[in-house]
């Protein structure tokens, strides 16, 4: 099992969001968790992503204990093993799309030449490596996107999390994003785990979870 959690609570003041998430996602699937507003979505997200810790419970990736790291090392596997896809795509203005592909690796420690020979294959199966020269306000928000996504599979992680990722894309874009989260996991083994509202996306999974008030109340197999 590639992700497991277990028991997961969170609270912030008063507010209890998570209230006892239990988990498994297996190497390869493609995961969809919806829910209104408010449900704890994103926060579970983040959970996962080692971006925050629960109050309660513990989550292992591919055999790690999350809770055990922390500081550097944490940070460290962050970057190695996890890859993030945000619905406004947070590149950089100031550098290339080849650069902001590269900045995973080079916070890594490999060198530039090899950084960007990884990151010329990602644009190429992405179908965006003649606009590698060109920086964030040159590119369409589609293209943004797949540069986000690109970013996001530099360091050949074990999980990709995507908080709304067709969110800030019109129903073309969307749909062609929605497509190609689906090549990558087929073509390169991916995982992914992704928070949406978009039906039509969430439906696509091979699982679908729904949260409702902090908890985990549905969830549909086999959707795909």
């Amino acid at each position: 099992m590639l992700v497991t959690a277990r028991g997961l609570e969170k609270s912030y003041g008063d507010l209890t969001v998570l209230k006892g998430i239990d988990l498994e996602i297996e190497e390869g699937e493609v995961v969809s968790i919806v829910g209104a507003s408010g449900a704890g979505k994103s926060t579970l997200l983040h959970m996962l992503g080692t971006l925050d810790q629960p109050d309660k419970g513990i989550i292992s990736i591919k055999g790690t204990e999350i809770q055990q790291l922390n500081g550097k090392k944490l940070a460290a596997f962050r970057n190695k093993y996890i890859g993030f896809i945000f619905q406004f795509h947070q590149l950089l203005p100031e550098f290339t799309a080849l650069e902001n592909v590269c900045m995973p690796a080079l916070i890594h420690g490999v060198s530039m030449k090899e950084a960007s020979e990884r990151a010329m294959e990602l644009l190429g199966i992405l179908g965006m490596q003649n606009r590698c020269e060109h920086k964030p306000s040159q590119l369409s928000g589609g293209e943004q996107q797949r540069i986000a996504i690109a970013r996001a599979l530099m360091n050949n992680p074990y999980l990709i999390l995507a908080d709304e990722p067709s969110g800030n894309l019109d129903s073309a874009n969307a749909k062609a994003l929605h497509a190609l989260f689906f090549e990558l996991r087929d073509k390169l083994q991916q995982t992914f785990v992704i928070v949406t509202h978009n039906e039509e996306l969430a439906g696509m999974a091979d699982r679908k979870l729904t949260m409702t008030d902090g908890k985990i109340s549905g969830i549909t197999t086999g959707v795909a």
